[in-house]
């Protein structure tokens, strides 16, 4: 028996893909991709992060890939019946017993694209997920929302079953989708063992500085860099790092009977305010916090919106970024995450600790990972024929 992964080759995703494989467990991972060796070299791709930890990182990944612990499905979640063959197909209805949905568009300024994933696609995975439990076969399915399903609040703790309210408006179309797929999942699997988890924002990992996901990050590089800060030094910030995330998900998919049917992965009452990464951030590097100025908060979001729509050149593309995140960062609302702490066993460390090194790598590698192409190991590890 396995587990299907969406989102497989995502930065989330690959942290589930390498726990359930660190556990044992099979997987069957979801990709898009013309060809089974451009499905391996994604996983490849995706996985490098994790595999550097590896004592032998590339043939840990050939090996799981040539005894089938790992096994790409080239498909696309958009796609009717998430576009598999029809050898693929009935290998995931004959071997999967649990799903895990992870792939999602984060594009929050596009109504379009947010919909055309996170709901159409979504409800392909429901699908899946609801057909596997007709027959008996599904064990669990986890599906991986966001926190911003509660909507525009403000210095609030938000607990699992507070926090959807229809009558409270959402930030953007990415918030907005994401509490409608919840909605899917509670009509669609009632009666199955669904698992609704929400992360806070998610950046870096507590172990090592490096990461992939650069969207937020870059926004984070980019404020700690500014001498004056238009922003409340008391709000505070929501932020978990990926590995507690990633285990969480892993955790809770393999639990024998979970308690509850919404999880918080977010880092709770002890998120740290602005005041408290910047000060991290000075202390690391040996130089002065910024200067705080909470009043201009207001019109700087402002500014940020209007150069975000100036024609394209490097300050549009900031303020874009800036733009996107900006609402979030002033929020100061943190999320309860009791129910987290209890299944995982820990709590996540606090961004304050490795705030310094994400800075660092983000900033010194341009915002890039230093990837390498796929070793001949795992391009031509043997698979079982697809059936295309």
């Amino acid at each position: 028996m396995s587990t299907l992964v969406t989102g497989a080759t995502g930065f989330l995703g690959s942290y589930v893909v390498h726990g359930l494989l660190a556990r044992g467990e099979r997987v069957q991972a979801l990709v898009r991709a013309r060809d089974d060796a451009e499905a391996r070299g994604r996983l490849w791709t995706a996985l490098e992060l994790h595999l550097a930890r590896e004592p032998d990182g590339p043939g840990w990944l050939a090996e799981r890939l040539r005894d089938g612990r790992l096994v790409p499905v080239r498909g696309d979640i958009r796609a009717p019946g998430l576009g598999l063959s029809t050898l693929d197909a009935a290998r995931v209805d004959a071997e999967a017993e649990r799903v895990v949905h992870t792939a999602a568009s984060l594009n929050r300024r596009s109504e379009r694209v947010c919909l055309d994933v996170n709901l159409r696609g979504g409800l392909e995975v429901v699908l899946l997920a609801r057909r596997l439990a007709d027959r008996g076969r599904l064990a669990r399915y986890v599906h991986t929302s966001t926190v911003a399903v509660a909507g525009k609040r403000a210095r609030e703790v938000v607990r699992e079953d507070e926090a959807i309210d229809w009558e409270r408006g959402d930030f953007d179309p990415y918030a907005r989708t994401k509490k409608m797929g919840e909605q899917l999942v509670r009509r669609l699997l009632e009666g199955a063992s669904a698992i609704v988890v929400r992360p806070s924002i998610v950046m870096g990992d507590s172990r090592f500085p490096e990461t992939t996901q650069f969207d937020m990050v870059r926004a984070f590089v980019r404020l700690a860099q500014m001498p004056v800060l238009p922003l409340d030094p008391d709000a505070r910030l929501d932020i978990v790092p990926a590995d507690v995330v990633g285990a969480a998900v892993v955790a809770l998919a393999l639990a024998e009977a979970p308690r509850y049917s919404t999880y918080h992965l977010s880092a709770g009452a002890a998120s740290p305010t602005v005041r408290d990464v910047t000060e991290a951030l000075a202390l690391a590097r040996g130089g002065r916090g910024p200067v705080f100025a909470k009043p201009l908060a207001g019109p700087v979001g402002s500014l940020f919106r209007t150069l975000a729509n100036a024609g394209k050149s490097p300050v549009q593309r900031i303020a874009a970024l800036l733009e996107v995140f900006w609402p979030y960062l002033g929020w100061d609302v943190v999320f309860d995450n009791a129910r987290m702490i209890d299944a995982l066993g820990r709590s996540p460390a606090p961004f304050t600790s490795y705030c310094a090194g994400l800075y660092d790598f983000a900033a010194r590698g341009d915002f890039a990972y230093p990837h390498r192409p796929a070793p001949d190991s795992v391009r031509s590890a043997a698979q079982l024929p697809t059936g295309r």
